[in-house]
């Protein structure tokens, strides 16, 4: 296993870590906790040695699994890190109750490291208002963690905002991988922290496994290159290239998904793929972005629809469906939307139009998207 700096702190973390989100699973939903708790002492004792969990995972039973698995010494082969999140959150007494029950569940009495959930801008301004920074440092000083940090998902704007916040954060989680160069954080993000002394633990380094099978465009290039790696080694390989990123966490479900990425983790290096490999990287984004047959920015000039129609939440799913050819989730996002957001509500009034800076004709591509997420139609390949 490769270690690496963890952004200003003097500690050492495995260039992967173990994100118990997406633990193995029987039929009926429940987590397989024999099998979880194998693959994480596996990964434990093949020099994984940092562990994230939070407490809403797998139905609020994750950080339970997560201690279990710790029992017998394993504990003190690794950093564990839980999360706060904000939904729970209603009056400053719940900070308290929540890390207490957390600890409770992951029988432990410190934690290394406790962050701030998913932060958006409302839930960075509902915690803000419950002064959780200063709650923090009470906490800390306590002992019951002993490093804080947060997990981020909006702008690059109030990115900074949150890093500029607060002297002592310890690291921050982002969402990052060859296709979210521009997206959230981004790479900009990624550099950010990493200027500013905070360690930067990656997650959804697979963009939540849709660049686990490549398409036969994407396929060819890896299959050019002088070094085979597999689709999941290249996006891992792609992320340990960088110094800024301090470890990359995967959701491993089997335990042939923890050996392979325990083996990808023992050929990590910053700075070890070649200026040639680097671009088939960035070939493979550009070859990703053609697949996209809506030239939707998410931009939101078009917002609001007049009839509530969530126009870029729907061209959001129907154009991942068709880069990633995961129609089956597309689907599954498109059902969860709200009723009167989806597609079908569209009456072509053509508003829109009149404001999309892309010129995307989208009283003609509504009623596709309807067809294939909402009644199954077969997808053809195709642009207006």
């Amino acid at each position: 296993m490769k270690y690496r700096p963890l952004g200003k702190l003097a500690i050492q973390v495995s260039a992967l870590g173990f994100g118990a989100m997406r633990l193995p699973t029987l039929p009926d939903g429940a987590v397989n906790e024999p099998l979880a708790i194998e693959m994480l002492r596996y990964a434990i004792d093949h020099g994984v040695n940092y562990i994230d969990t939070a407490y809403p995972y797998h139905n609020q039973t994750s950080e339970v699994i997560v201690g279990k698995a710790l029992r017998n010494g394993y504990r003190e082969k690794v950093y564990l890190a839980t999360k706060l999140n904000a939904r729970w959150v209603e009056t400053a007494a719940d900070l308290d109750r929540l890390l207490d029950e957390q600890r409770a569940k992951l029988q432990v009495d410190a934690l290394d490291f406790y962050l701030l959930h998913g932060m958006r801008r409302s839930r960075w301004d509902q915690l803000r208002a419950l002064n959780v920074l200063d709650w923090a440092e009470k906490r800390m000083a306590e002992g019951a963690f002993e490093h804080l940090g947060f997990s981020f998902h909006d702008n690059l704007d109030l990115f900074h905002e949150i890093i500029d916040a607060y002297d002592n954060w310890a690291l921050a989680q982002v969402q990052y991988n060859y296709m979210d160069v521009e997206n959230q954080a981004g790479t900009a993000g990624v550099q950010y922290a990493a200027s500013k002394g905070l360690g930067v633990v990656v997650m959804e380094p697979l963009l939540g496994g849709k660049l686990v099978s490549a398409p036969p465009q994407v396929q060819a290039l890896w299959d050019s290159a002088p070094v085979r790696r597999s689709p999941v080694e290249w996006a891992f390989q792609w992320l340990w290239d960088q110094p800024e990123v301090s470890l990359t966490l995967s959701g491993m479900s089997t335990m042939e998904q923890v050996v392979e990425n325990v083996a990808y983790a023992e050929r990590a290096g910053d700075g070890h793929l070649t200026e040639a490999e680097r671009g088939l990287v960035a070939r493979a984004r550009e070859v990703y972005n053609q697949l996209c047959p809506i030239p939707c920015t998410a931009c939101e000039y078009c917002m609001p629809c007049p009839n509530g129609v969530n126009i870029p939440g729907n061209f959001r799913w129907y154009n991942s469906g068709a880069m990633y050819n995961q129609w089956a989730q597309a689907r599954g996002r498109y059902a969860r939307m709200a009723e009167g957001e989806r597609a079908s509500e569209c009456v072509q009034c053509r508003l829109c139009e009149e404001l999309c800076p892309q010129s995307i004709e989208i009283s003609q591509w509504m009623p596709e998207v309807d067809e294939v997420l909402g009644q199954g139609k077969e997808y053809v390949c195709r642009t207006r």
